[in-house]
């Protein structure tokens, strides 16, 4: 075989140390020995296709690192067994449920006392690192005397998403290591960073190929590579009076993201280290008491539930998609997200609409997009080759998947059905965009009804994680795990609703954005309508959402969805359609109800005094989101309540400290909820009636 074929190939496969023998005393680790007498300990967790820590985990590395104490080896080199990287974090399964701090203290203390001892060998330590190398995992590595990266390898502190701080060991470790002001905004902003920056940042002592791994282990274990140290700035940002000016400023950065009453563990990893900074040791004890008492948090709990409500809607989602070619038709701003996306994922796209300027410009979208999200240039070149513009709609022909995304017309839909229906292959699937129209009505005039299935992905579609998969009555069951199985390939989230008007999503979010209409013609200062529901935790208040959305698609939607709904939804005020008639869109047209500069909202202060948010505002704007989410449930539009929850978090950006609008509802108590709607409802209009789910709602 040519040479520099089997040297390309050297670098992909990863050899994972020395082969262990195959009676290993141990189950979550294999232990062996290279020809220098060097100790490799190789972390192979049983049972699961990535290395995390739990209690039982922890338990047998310090039984693991007890023998290698009384064996004496050369060095110590840790790695991972596994294909899929180093160690991706705790095992969050363990923090569920938590309301005791001193018990997650004992518990933390314990896991700290492990991670202490491996940084107390006697003897050279090397972590080496491939895939991910995520919290936990580079907290371990953290502890070694040496870290060498194979590159392509990430690095990284997620903590902050489940709303805690890194827990054994890492404020202390890291902030020590590197500067101050990169290793707390790493830890602050929970980013991940590849093998080459971790390198300048001091992270990292080398990044290699896998085929020179074992030069650099040797150099690391016998001093000849030279060891990142802490620089001259990185101690002195470390001193008392420089600290306390340091933390002000990141307390200030963390407060335009987030409130401390919200998310407080920003603020707790700032004051740890303002406080302890100093000291190592007083740094390395404090995080243990400072991570207890995030863990037992609502915001952390109701944050871990999060995250096992993305693990469960990846799980719907199957796997074994056979769409290898998708057909796109509509290079609008949906249609254009939608092709980029998924050429972005690997997948061939052609991409048709009636004039090229659409498609010109969803191409030069899609290459700004994969500048931000695709780290190498060649592979920014390979995704724009998989982008294909097709202005005469040839991609049908092929196309496993034909993806309609034209305007909300039910006409025109069925008018592109007719003309691409004859050329599609036969098990293709054909899936519609549409945001509301539903598919009992867009079917009627199909060959083959049986096909169509609705694929309803959220704007801008590189954030936004949902997609809803829509089903109607004449779906086979394998339509659907087909539509399912495809949004997962494509990295996103799938929820399975039945077809219905406004689906689950915007039929939730409708009443909250015309509401705020509502309280507009109340005379209500929009700014402070915004503001009520951002006190709530929403990433966005409603004016300026509508504004994002587009005030012609809100008020199509608002009025299709009252065709079906009735008074159950609030009116659409005269002067909005007047507002849309004059051309004031919103973000797209650069004015709505606030003027937009490079993509922002304008926005004055509010005034210093004047009104304030109530919690009537807050209950007004977000308790119909429950009471639909309700509706739906007891209609059967969705089955499950912990999707919706995921849903409206995953598509809507619902606060996800509050766990979801059910979530919020069960904590808050369905009796208070049904009361405050009973008197929200006397006040303000039949609009919030509870809906009569609430009765089997716990």
């Amino acid at each position: 075989m040519d040479s520099k074929i089997m040297t390309a190939l050297g670098d992909r496969l990863l050899e994972l140390g020395p082969k262990p023998a195959a009676d290993s005393r141990y189950k979550h680790f294999k232990l062996t020995r290279d020809a220098d007498g060097v100790a490799w300990l190789l972390f192979d967790r049983a049972e699961t296709s990535a290395n995390t820590l739990s209690s039982d985990v922890m338990e047998e590395f310090d039984a693991v690192l007890a023998a290698i104490e009384t064996e004496r080896p050369g060095g110590l080199v840790i790695r991972s067994a596994k294909p899929s990287g180093f160690i991706a974090g705790a095992d969050v399964n363990e923090f569920r449920g938590a309301s005791d701090p001193g018990m997650v203290e004992t518990r933390i203390r314990a896991a700290h006392a492990v991670v202490d001892h491996l940084e107390a060998l006697r003897l050279p330590t090397v972590a080496v690192i491939h895939g991910f190398c995520l919290g936990g995992g580079l907290e371990v590595a953290l502890a070694c005397q040496a870290r060498i990266a194979i590159d392509g390898a990430r690095f990284g502190f997620p903590e902050v998403m489940l709303g805690l701080h890194p827990g054994l060991g890492g404020t202390a470790r890291f902030t020590a290591l590197v500067n101050p002001t990169r290793s707390m905004a790493l830890m602050l902003t929970g980013r991940t960073i590849d093998a080459r920056r971790a390198k300048s940042l001091g992270l990292v002592d080398a990044v290699t190929q896998e085929r020179h791994v074992q030069c650099a282990v040797r150099d690391a274990l016998f001093g000849r590579l030279k060891r990142s140290k802490p620089g001259l700035l990185a101690r002195a940002a470390n001193l008392g009076a420089i600290r306390g000016l340091l933390a002000k400023r990141m307390r200030a950065e963390a407060a335009k993201a987030a409130s401390r009453e919200h998310y407080p563990a920003p603020y707790a990893l700032i004051d740890l280290w303002e406080t302890h900074g100093g000291s190592k040791a007083a740094m390395l004890k404090a995080e243990q008491a400072s991570f207890a008492k995030l863990m037992v948090t609502p915001t952390a709990q109701n944050l871990i539930r999060v995250f096992f409500l993305r693990e469960q809607m990846k799980k719907a989602a199957g796997s074994g998609s056979r769409v290898k070619h998708v057909h796109v038709i509509g290079a609008g701003a949906m249609g254009g997200d939608i092709a980029a996306w998924c050429a972005g994922q690997g997948l061939r796209v052609s991409l048709a609409d009636m004039k090229p300027e659409p498609i010109a410009g969803a191409v030069k979208r899609a290459a700004e997009l994969y500048g931000k999200i695709i780290r190498k240039p060649t592979e920014v070149r390979d995704a724009l080759d998989r982008l294909i513009p097709d202005m005469d709609g040839e991609g049908v022909r092929n196309a496993d998947l034909i993806i309609e995304a034209v305007p909300e017309k039910l006409e025109l839909k069925q008018k592109v059905y007719a003309g691409l229906e004859p050329w599609m292959k036969p098990g293709a699937i054909l899936a519609t965009n549409t945001s509301s129209i539903p598919l009992q009505d867009l079917r009627t005039t199909l060959a083959r009804p049986e096909r169509l299935v609705g694929l309803h992905f959220f704007n801008p579609v590189s954030r936004l994680q949902l997609v809803e998969v829509v089903s109607h009555d004449g779906n086979p069951p394998e339509a659907l795990k087909e539509a399912l199985a495809f949004v997962g390939a494509i990295d996103r989230l799938p929820l399975a609703v039945r077809t219905s008007p406004g689906f689950l999503v915007n039929r939730a979010l409708t009443p909250y954005m015309l509401e705020a209409m509502v309280m507009l013609d109340e005379k209500i200062d929009q700014r402070l309508i915004d503001a009520a529901a951002e006190q709530f935790g929403m990433p966005m208040g409603p004016i300026e959402l509508a504004d994002q959305v587009g005030l012609d698609i809100c008020l199509d939607v608002g009025d299709m969805l009252r065709t079906k709904f009735g008074d159950l939804l609030p009116p659409t005020p005269a002067w909005l359609r007047e507002k849309v008639a004059k051309g004031e869109l919103g973000r797209k047209a650069g004015k709505g109800f606030y003027t937009w500069r490079d993509g922002k909202a304008v926005k004055a202060p509010l005034p210093e005094t004047g009104p304030r948010v109530t919690d009537q505002m807050i209950d007004r704007l977000v308790l119909p989101m429950s009471n639909v989410c309700i509706a739906c449930l007891r209609e059967g539009i969705v089955d499950d309540p912990d999707a919706v929850d995921g849903a409206m978090i995953f598509g809507t950006g619902y606060a996800p400290f509050r766990g979801g609008p059910l979530n919020y509802a069960r904590t808050r108590g369905a009796e208070n909820i049904v009361s405050t709607l009973r008197a929200l409802a006397e006040r303000f209009g039949e609009r919030f009636a509870p809906d009569p789910g609430w009765d089997n709602f716990n």
